[in-house]
């Protein structure tokens, strides 16, 4: 039973054909528009740039804040490493703040303290999915005057408020991973709501040449404006993407099906104080891109995942935290407690979630699931 095996709708090859067909492999292209266009209508933002990966957004948002050294910008310790790099690479330095113990969301009460006369920017992470309390985190930064990103790498398909992740601040960065609900391998997008940011987004996208103004038609000829790099989709991989943009509610109500049949199974587990099942508050939609379950402790998280593998089934814990890692002392700094992060990265689980689970596989997985806590 695997972990996780990336959806495939059937419509990719003859989408890559007609690439092939077209000869036009380099980003940008017709493929990477319509992409940006599915984009644009469905969240709505004001533009979606598709490039390589979310790690690529997640820098471009960087540069256009204009983080540079000296500078602070707040992320949760509890993410991936690319949403800190991004900082780093800027010269400035990521501020590690805990989560809330529901959601595992970023705390907004934590990121209130953690601001300085530095602070830049705010990068907050919809962790599985479920998209962070953004009304209070947007009420931070105006207060302030910070620019808030949103790392949507795992939430396409969620909204905050009926308001679509990735749409609900100057920035959102998301990732079409082979691991998230909608995939191309390798990519993601930048998605822009303030539409100010648009014109040097399109410079810094292409290695910080004025390009696109060429391609349209504005300028006679492009070069060197600013800073920026390759950040471009290859459109082969555009084309693998467009349908499953398109399926994104097909994919995600699959997902859901499986989410809602662990979620039902183990609510006892809960009631007997055995395990915490994810929370998903009222307000927020959410696309099942994890489901989780947090144990007593490490060693019974330990155990719980040396008796899945024992017994077949890929299940696996999650971040290792940003604060704690060798990159993150030397780079970053933390601000506060982060006993909330700490405690989660030693007893979380992650169990098999992917579109096309059968009720034999969901079956499976629960039955291994119950008889470890049965038995242990």
């Amino acid at each position: 039973m695997p972990f996780n095996t990336p959806p495939l709708l059937g419509g990719e090859l003859e989408a890559i054909r007609q690439c092939l067909g077209e000869g036009a492999f380099s980003g940008n292209g017709r493929f990477s528009r319509q992409c940006a266009r599915l984009l644009e209508e469905r969240l709505p933002v004001a533009r979606a740039l598709i490039t390589p990966s979310c790690t690529a957004a997640l820098e471009m948002a960087a540069i256009l804040c204009d983080l540079g050294p000296g500078d602070e910008a707040i992320v949760p310790s509890f993410t991936f490493s690319s949403t800190a790099n991004a900082i780093a690479l800027r010269g400035a330095v990521p501020v590690f703040v805990d989560i809330e113990p529901d959601t595992l969301n970023v705390s907004p009460d934590a990121v209130a303290r953690a601001i300085t006369a530095r602070t830049r920017a705010i990068f907050v992470v919809h962790y599985a999915g479920v998209p962070c309390e953004m009304d209070r985190i947007n009420e931070i930064a105006a207060a302030h005057g910070l620019v808030v990103i949103e790392d949507a790498a795992q939430a396409l398909g969620s909204s905050y408020k009926g308001r679509a992740a990735g749409a609900l601040a100057s920035m959102g960065a998301f990732s079409f991973h082979a691991t998230k609900n909608i995939v191309s391998g390798e990519g993601g997008a930048l998605t822009l709501g303030d539409p100010a940011l648009v014109e040097r987004a399109e410079i810094v996208q292409e290695k910080g040449t004025n390009r696109s103004q060429f391609v349209r038609g504005e300028v006679d000829k492009y070069t060197w404006v600013d800073i920026g790099s390759s950040y471009l989709l290859s459109e082969i991989a555009a084309a693998f993407l467009i349908g499953q943009i398109r399926s994104v509610d097909e994919i995600n109500g699959d997902r859901l099906a499986t989410w809602r049949t662990y979620r039902d199974s183990f609510l006892d587990l809960e009631q007997s104080g055995r395990a915490r099942l994810p929370v998903v508050p009222e307000h927020v939609r959410h696309n099942a891109h994890i489901f989780y379950l947090l144990l007593r402790d490490e060693a019974e998280r330990d155990r719980f995942l040396e008796a899945m593998r024992g017994q077949g089934v890929m299940a696996t814990s999650h971040y290792v935290p940003l604060h704690s890692s060798p990159a993150g002392r030397k780079f970053g700094r933390s601000a506060g407690s982060l006993a909330q992060t700490d405690k989660v990265a030693g007893t979380i689980v992650r169990l098999p979630l992917y579109f096309g689970m059968t009720d034999r596989d969901r079956g499976q997985v629960i039955d291994r699931v119950r008889a470890f806590f049965r038995t242990d």
